[in-house]
């Protein structure tokens, strides 16, 4: 025993690793192995890690970011698949693990019983609850649409809305299967929402075509249904064949059987809205003939019910001919009646009237005796400074001189001789006689009292 110890190969940790990692890989190769999934943890990297487990043993698993896109559905905790991949060792760890290269549900009562479980934890919730549900826009001046942009779904959709009543369409292309499809789908979901009013859709329409359950489980990701129940943009779900029912076809406000039935639901046949309107339209103007012509017919019959015009003004019109007849007389009677009134008062206005007069004529005489005397006084005075001025005049140019024509003298009050005036008015010329000759001069006053 210690020689056969002894002539055993001394091996490092690594040598002896890689020894086994041969070994496993040369005896097993390419291995299929059922389980149900555990622990399943998407990296950052791309890479996917779990587990694969049954009643007595697990297994680690590992799927390279490479071979990720190629899956049909969300792996989860608790699925049954079946993977299919080669069985290899990770030295670093002592552990052994299969790397998968193809990962698919065992069979479709797993996939089922997942949905159902989803569906029932969902529906506690209340997001597939019938008064969220809100109604659609019967005419969406814009609608968005969430499919792939290369399936014949969105050019069934376009087709048929060009049919029945063209829109503005807005398309938000994504993945409807595969790794990652949920994530975008439900972002695109979100992205609508998103916009701003002036460019939000009026309704959503999330659509894809028929397959089998594995292609439809994006549409059954809880990230896909809250996003959908969440949107605040009502939302159509056409996912599938008719008979296809996904857990989005219980939160959407509608669900459609086909793509094309979406389309249906979205908008209504133009020429079918047109005949409508027309109709609408003769029978809104018929009834309004009709009650028209009611109305006539009751105006008619209480207008026969009234009595005649003449019979309404016969009575007035006598009233008034007996009024116009009774007027004159009564103008007469209150003329009359004025001009006696009218004497009355004269005669006794009369005597106050005369007495009155008499007063203010009296005052009148006595404002006059009071006053003349004062403005022949001022007049007087003014005509004694206009002789007193030529006076003087005719003594400053001859001193020695004579008056000519018996010019008259008066005696003034303050004892002065002063010329006539009436002399003075009545000589066209006052001439003065000086020592050296006879010279003209203007010493005189005129008629109005001026000296010339």
């Amino acid at each position: 025993m210690e020689g056969r110890v002894a002539n055993l190969p001394e091996l490092s940790v690594s040598e002896l690793s890689q020894a086994l990692k041969r070994t496993i890989e040369t005896a097993f190769g390419l291995v299929r192995v059922r389980g149900e999934i555990s622990g399943f943890k998407r990296h950052a990297s791309g890479h996917l890690y779990f587990a694969l487990k049954d009643e007595a043993a697990l297994i680690d698993a590992v799927m390279w970011r490479g071979t990720a896109p190629s899956l049909r559905f969300q792996p989860e905790d608790g699925l049954e698949v079946i993977a299919t991949g080669r069985l290899t060792t990770y030295p670093g760890r002592s552990r052994y693990q299969i790397v998968v290269e193809r990962l698919e549900v065992a069979g479709v009562g797993a996939l089922l019983a997942q949905v159902e479980e989803r569906r029932r934890r969902l529906a506690a919730e209340g997001l597939f609850d019938a008064d969220r549900k809100r109604p659609l826009p019967y005419l969406p001046q814009r609608i968005g649409i969430v499919t792939s942009p290369t399936g014949a779904v969105i050019r069934d959709i376009l087709h048929r809305l060009a049919d029945r009543f063209p829109r503005e369409v807005l398309l938000w292309p994504v993945p409807v299967q595969g790794e990652g499809a949920e994530e975008r789908i439900a972002a695109a979901i979100r992205g609508f929402g998103a916009l701003p009013p002036a460019r939000r859709p009026d309704l959503l329409i999330v659509a894809r075509g028929g397959g089998s359950i594995e292609d439809l489980m994006a549409f059954n990701a809880e990230i896909v249904v809250r996003a959908a129940a969440a949107s605040p943009i009502p939302l159509i779900s056409a996912v599938g064949h008719e008979t296809d029912t996904t857990l989005i076809d219980f939160a959407a406000d509608r669900r459609a059987p086909t793509p094309t039935a979406a389309a249906e639901l979205a908008v209504p046949v133009r020429a079918e809205l047109v005949a409508r309107v027309a109709d609408l339209a003769f029978r809104l103007g018929d009834g309004v003939r009709r009650q028209r012509d009611r109305r006539a017919e009751r105006l008619q019959g209480l207008a026969a019910r009234l009595p005649r015009g003449e019979a309404l003004v016969g009575l007035s019109r006598q009233r008034l001919d007996e009024a116009a007849e009774r007027l004159p007389r009564a103008a007469l009677r209150a003329a009359g009646t004025a001009r006696q009134r009218l004497a009355l008062a004269a005669g006794a206005l009369g005597p106050r009237l005369l007495v009155r007069a008499s007063g203010a004529r009296a005052a009148l005489a006595a404002a006059a005796a009071r006053l003349v005397p004062r403005l022949l006084s001022a007049r007087l005075e003014r005509e004694r400074r206009a002789f007193a001025a030529a006076w003087r005049l005719a003594e400053s140019l001859a001193p020695e001189a004579t008056l000519a024509r018996g010019y008259a003298m008066v005696l003034a009050p303050d004892g002065r001789l002063l010329p006539d005036r009436a002399a003075v008015l009545g000589a066209p010329r006052v001439r003065i006689r000086l020592r050296d000759g006879e010279v003209p001069a203007a010493t005189g006053p005129d008629r109005q009292g001026r000296l010339f």
